[in-house]
Protein backbone atom coordinates (compact mmCIF):
# COMPACT_ATOMS: atom_id res chain seq x y z
CA UNK A 1 0.00 0.00 0.00
CA UNK A 2 1.12 3.52 -0.74
CA UNK A 3 0.44 5.40 2.50
CA UNK A 4 1.91 8.68 3.68
CA UNK A 5 4.82 8.03 6.07
CA UNK A 6 4.68 9.90 9.38
CA UNK A 7 6.84 10.03 12.51
CA UNK A 8 6.60 10.60 16.24
CA UNK A 9 5.87 14.31 15.91
CA UNK A 10 2.84 13.86 13.68
CA UNK A 11 -0.48 14.82 15.35
CA UNK A 12 -1.96 11.37 14.67
CA UNK A 13 0.86 9.66 16.58
CA UNK A 14 0.61 12.16 19.41
CA UNK A 15 -3.13 11.52 19.59
CA UNK A 16 -2.47 7.81 20.13
CA UNK A 17 -0.17 8.63 23.04
CA UNK A 18 -2.68 11.09 24.53
CA UNK A 19 -5.43 8.47 24.47
CA UNK A 20 -3.21 5.76 25.91
CA UNK A 21 -2.11 8.01 28.77
CA UNK A 22 -5.39 9.93 29.15
CA UNK A 23 -3.65 13.27 28.80
CA UNK A 24 -6.17 15.02 26.54
CA UNK A 25 -9.96 15.21 26.10
CA UNK A 26 -11.47 12.23 24.29
CA UNK A 27 -14.94 13.43 23.32
CA UNK A 28 -15.42 10.74 20.64
CA UNK A 29 -14.49 7.85 22.97
CA UNK A 30 -11.58 6.70 20.86
CA UNK A 31 -9.48 3.76 21.99
CA UNK A 32 -6.28 2.13 20.77
CA UNK A 33 -6.59 -1.23 18.98
CA UNK A 34 -3.39 -3.18 18.46
CA UNK A 35 -2.64 -6.38 16.61
CA UNK A 36 -4.35 -8.75 14.23
CA UNK A 37 -6.99 -10.05 16.64
CA UNK A 38 -8.11 -6.56 17.63
CA UNK A 39 -8.40 -5.46 14.02
CA UNK A 40 -10.42 -8.54 13.15
CA UNK A 41 -12.83 -7.44 15.89
CA UNK A 42 -13.02 -3.92 14.45
CA UNK A 43 -13.91 -5.30 11.04
CA UNK A 44 -16.40 -7.87 12.36
CA UNK A 45 -18.30 -5.39 14.53
CA UNK A 46 -18.17 -2.49 12.07
CA UNK A 47 -16.59 -0.18 14.64
CA UNK A 48 -15.77 3.30 13.26
CA UNK A 49 -12.01 3.54 12.62
CA UNK A 50 -10.63 7.04 12.91
CA UNK A 51 -6.93 6.48 12.24
CA UNK A 52 -4.96 3.47 10.99
CA UNK A 53 -1.19 3.24 11.45
CA UNK A 54 0.57 0.56 9.39
CA UNK A 55 4.10 -0.76 9.92
CA UNK A 56 4.80 -3.47 7.29
CA UNK A 57 8.21 -4.24 8.82
CA UNK A 58 6.49 -5.49 11.99
CA UNK A 59 3.97 -7.83 10.32
CA UNK A 60 4.38 -11.47 11.40
CA UNK A 61 1.28 -13.13 9.92
CA UNK A 62 0.26 -13.27 6.25
CA UNK A 63 -3.32 -12.50 7.31
CA UNK A 64 -2.16 -9.13 8.63
CA UNK A 65 -1.35 -7.93 5.09
CA UNK A 66 -4.94 -8.58 4.00
CA UNK A 67 -6.40 -6.98 7.14
CA UNK A 68 -4.16 -3.94 6.68
CA UNK A 69 -5.73 -3.25 3.29
CA UNK A 70 -9.26 -3.79 4.60
CA UNK A 71 -8.71 -1.51 7.59
CA UNK A 72 -7.06 1.18 5.45
CA UNK A 73 -10.15 1.21 3.23
CA UNK A 74 -12.41 1.64 6.26
CA UNK A 75 -10.38 4.19 8.20
CA UNK A 76 -10.96 7.91 7.98
CA UNK A 77 -7.19 8.38 7.56
CA UNK A 78 -4.31 5.92 7.17
CA UNK A 79 -0.55 6.35 7.51
CA UNK A 80 2.64 4.33 7.37
CA UNK A 81 4.96 4.39 10.39
CA UNK A 82 8.44 3.04 11.02
CA UNK A 83 9.28 0.16 13.33
CA UNK A 84 10.89 2.66 15.70
CA UNK A 85 7.71 4.72 15.88
CA UNK A 86 5.58 1.62 16.42
CA UNK A 87 7.80 0.49 19.28
CA UNK A 88 7.43 3.89 20.92
CA UNK A 89 3.64 3.94 20.84
CA UNK A 90 2.69 0.27 21.11
CA UNK A 91 1.91 -1.36 24.44
CA UNK A 92 2.26 -4.86 22.97
CA UNK A 93 5.42 -6.77 22.10
CA UNK A 94 4.21 -7.91 18.67
CA UNK A 95 1.20 -5.98 17.39
CA UNK A 96 1.55 -7.42 13.83
CA UNK A 97 2.26 -3.96 12.45
CA UNK A 98 -1.34 -2.87 12.95
CA UNK A 99 -2.47 -0.06 15.27
CA UNK A 100 -5.67 1.96 15.05
CA UNK A 101 -7.75 4.53 16.82
CA UNK A 102 -11.36 3.36 16.82
CA UNK A 103 -14.53 4.61 18.48
CA UNK A 104 -16.57 2.82 21.11
CA UNK A 105 -20.29 2.39 20.38
CA UNK A 106 -22.67 4.94 21.88
CA UNK A 107 -25.63 3.28 23.56
CA UNK A 108 -28.79 5.20 24.39
CA UNK A 109 -30.42 3.94 27.58
CA UNK A 110 -33.95 4.18 26.18
CA UNK A 111 -32.99 2.19 23.08
CA UNK A 112 -31.80 -0.92 24.95
CA UNK A 113 -34.13 -3.86 24.41
CA UNK A 114 -35.13 -5.27 27.80
CA UNK A 115 -37.04 -8.54 27.76
CA UNK A 116 -39.17 -9.93 30.56
CA UNK A 117 -36.14 -11.79 32.00
CA UNK A 118 -33.51 -9.11 31.35
CA UNK A 119 -30.25 -9.39 33.28
CA UNK A 120 -28.27 -6.22 34.04
CA UNK A 121 -25.07 -5.63 35.98
CA UNK A 122 -24.47 -2.31 37.73
CA UNK A 123 -20.80 -1.48 38.32
CA UNK A 124 -20.72 1.20 41.01
CA UNK A 125 -17.42 3.00 41.48
CA UNK A 126 -15.06 0.38 40.05
CA UNK A 127 -11.50 1.69 40.05
CA UNK A 128 -9.35 -1.02 38.43
CA UNK A 129 -9.53 -1.06 34.61
CA UNK A 130 -8.79 -4.78 34.38
CA UNK A 131 -11.74 -5.58 36.62
CA UNK A 132 -14.10 -3.50 34.51
CA UNK A 133 -12.91 -5.18 31.32
CA UNK A 134 -13.32 -8.61 32.88
CA UNK A 135 -16.88 -7.75 33.93
CA UNK A 136 -17.73 -6.76 30.36
CA UNK A 137 -16.28 -10.03 29.07
CA UNK A 138 -18.36 -11.98 31.60
CA UNK A 139 -21.53 -10.11 30.64
CA UNK A 140 -20.95 -11.17 27.06
CA UNK A 141 -20.19 -14.76 28.05
CA UNK A 142 -23.39 -15.25 30.05
CA UNK A 143 -25.60 -13.38 27.59
CA UNK A 144 -26.51 -10.51 29.92
CA UNK A 145 -28.35 -7.54 28.47
CA UNK A 146 -26.55 -4.44 29.69
CA UNK A 147 -23.82 -2.91 31.85
CA UNK A 148 -24.79 0.14 33.89
CA UNK A 149 -22.07 2.40 35.25
CA UNK A 150 -22.46 4.67 38.28
CA UNK A 151 -19.77 6.63 40.13
CA UNK A 152 -17.36 5.70 37.34
CA UNK A 153 -13.71 5.85 38.39
CA UNK A 154 -11.99 4.45 35.30
CA UNK A 155 -12.48 5.26 31.64
CA UNK A 156 -13.92 2.74 29.21
CA UNK A 157 -11.20 3.62 26.70
CA UNK A 158 -8.39 2.58 29.07
CA UNK A 159 -6.09 0.06 27.30
CA UNK A 160 -6.50 -2.43 30.16
CA UNK A 161 -10.29 -2.27 29.88
CA UNK A 162 -10.05 -2.98 26.15
CA UNK A 163 -7.64 -5.89 26.61
CA UNK A 164 -9.47 -7.47 29.55
CA UNK A 165 -12.80 -7.29 27.71
CA UNK A 166 -11.30 -9.22 24.78
CA UNK A 167 -13.13 -6.92 22.40
CA UNK A 168 -16.58 -7.53 23.89
CA UNK A 169 -16.71 -3.86 24.88
CA UNK A 170 -17.73 -3.32 21.25
CA UNK A 171 -20.83 -5.50 21.57
CA UNK A 172 -22.05 -5.33 25.19
CA UNK A 173 -24.46 -2.40 25.65
CA UNK A 174 -23.04 -0.01 28.24
CA UNK A 175 -24.77 3.04 29.69
CA UNK A 176 -23.79 5.50 32.39
CA UNK A 177 -25.80 7.52 34.90
CA UNK A 178 -24.37 10.59 36.57
CA UNK A 179 -26.13 9.86 39.86
CA UNK A 180 -26.98 6.62 41.64
CA UNK A 181 -30.52 7.91 42.17
CA UNK A 182 -31.00 8.23 38.39
CA UNK A 183 -29.86 4.65 37.80
CA UNK A 184 -32.06 3.33 40.61
CA UNK A 185 -35.05 5.26 39.27
CA UNK A 186 -34.49 3.73 35.82
CA UNK A 187 -34.29 0.21 37.26
CA UNK A 188 -37.39 0.75 39.39
CA UNK A 189 -39.33 2.18 36.47
CA UNK A 190 -38.54 -0.93 34.45
CA UNK A 191 -39.52 -3.20 37.35
CA UNK A 192 -36.13 -4.75 38.03
CA UNK A 193 -35.47 -6.80 41.14
CA UNK A 194 -32.28 -5.14 42.39
CA UNK A 195 -29.77 -7.22 44.37
CA UNK A 196 -26.78 -5.62 46.11
CA UNK A 197 -23.59 -7.65 46.43
CA UNK A 198 -22.64 -7.24 50.10
CA UNK A 199 -21.48 -9.50 52.93
CA UNK A 200 -23.32 -7.63 55.71
CA UNK A 201 -26.96 -8.47 56.52
CA UNK A 202 -27.12 -10.48 53.32
CA UNK A 203 -28.80 -13.68 52.25
CA UNK A 204 -26.99 -16.51 50.49
CA UNK A 205 -26.95 -15.76 46.76
CA UNK A 206 -28.53 -19.18 46.11
CA UNK A 207 -31.62 -18.09 48.05
CA UNK A 208 -32.30 -14.91 46.07
CA UNK A 209 -35.20 -14.43 43.69
CA UNK A 210 -33.98 -14.11 40.10
CA UNK A 211 -37.35 -14.25 38.34
CA UNK A 212 -38.36 -11.43 36.03
CA UNK A 213 -35.90 -8.63 35.37
CA UNK A 214 -32.81 -8.73 37.59
CA UNK A 215 -30.14 -6.11 38.27
CA UNK A 216 -27.03 -7.07 40.22
CA UNK A 217 -25.07 -4.23 41.83
CA UNK A 218 -21.36 -4.62 42.63
CA UNK A 219 -19.29 -1.91 44.27
CA UNK A 220 -15.78 -0.51 44.22
CA UNK A 221 -12.76 -2.56 45.19
CA UNK A 222 -12.09 -0.39 48.26
CA UNK A 223 -15.43 0.95 49.43
CA UNK A 224 -18.05 -1.45 48.15
CA UNK A 225 -21.51 -0.34 47.02
CA UNK A 226 -22.27 3.38 47.49
CA UNK A 227 -24.67 4.38 50.29
CA UNK A 228 -27.51 5.69 48.09
CA UNK A 229 -28.14 2.15 46.86
CA UNK A 230 -28.96 1.02 50.39
CA UNK A 231 -31.53 3.75 50.87
CA UNK A 232 -33.88 1.94 48.47
CA UNK A 233 -34.16 -1.11 50.72
CA UNK A 234 -32.88 -3.50 48.06
CA UNK A 235 -32.04 -7.08 49.03
CA UNK A 236 -28.39 -7.86 49.78
CA UNK A 237 -26.82 -11.10 48.55
CA UNK A 238 -23.48 -12.67 49.41
CA UNK A 239 -21.28 -15.50 48.20
CA UNK A 240 -20.25 -17.58 51.28
CA UNK A 241 -16.60 -17.21 52.29
CA UNK A 242 -15.37 -20.57 53.59
CA UNK A 243 -11.70 -19.77 54.09
CA UNK A 244 -9.59 -17.12 55.81
CA UNK A 245 -10.46 -14.34 53.38
CA UNK A 246 -13.49 -12.10 53.87
CA UNK A 247 -14.27 -11.22 50.25
CA UNK A 248 -13.76 -12.13 46.61
CA UNK A 249 -12.40 -10.03 43.78
CA UNK A 250 -15.29 -7.98 42.40
CA UNK A 251 -15.07 -9.52 38.94
CA UNK A 252 -15.09 -13.04 40.42
CA UNK A 253 -18.08 -12.40 42.67
CA UNK A 254 -19.96 -10.71 39.82
CA UNK A 255 -19.31 -13.72 37.59
CA UNK A 256 -20.77 -16.08 40.20
CA UNK A 257 -23.87 -13.93 40.64
CA UNK A 258 -24.41 -13.42 36.91
CA UNK A 259 -24.21 -17.11 36.09
CA UNK A 260 -26.45 -18.03 39.03
CA UNK A 261 -29.04 -15.53 37.82
CA UNK A 262 -28.76 -16.78 34.24
CA UNK A 263 -29.04 -20.42 35.32
CA UNK A 264 -32.13 -19.77 37.39
CA UNK A 265 -33.80 -17.79 34.63
CA UNK A 266 -33.08 -20.48 32.03
CA UNK A 267 -33.75 -23.44 34.38
CA UNK A 268 -30.30 -24.92 33.83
Amino acid sequence: MELQPIGLQHPAVKQVLHIQHNTAPNRYKLFVAEGLWAHNMLLETGAPIDTFLWCPEAIYADEAHLRARQVAERAERSYRISLRTLERISERDKPDGLLSLAALPRWEVDAIDLGKSALVLVADGLEIPGNLGTLIRTLDACGADCLVLTNRRTRLTHPKVIRASQGTILTVPTVEFEAVEDAADWLDAHRFTVLLADTDDAINYRQANYQGRTALVVGSERYGVAKPWYERGYTRVAVPMLGAGDSLNVSVSASILLYEAKARKANW
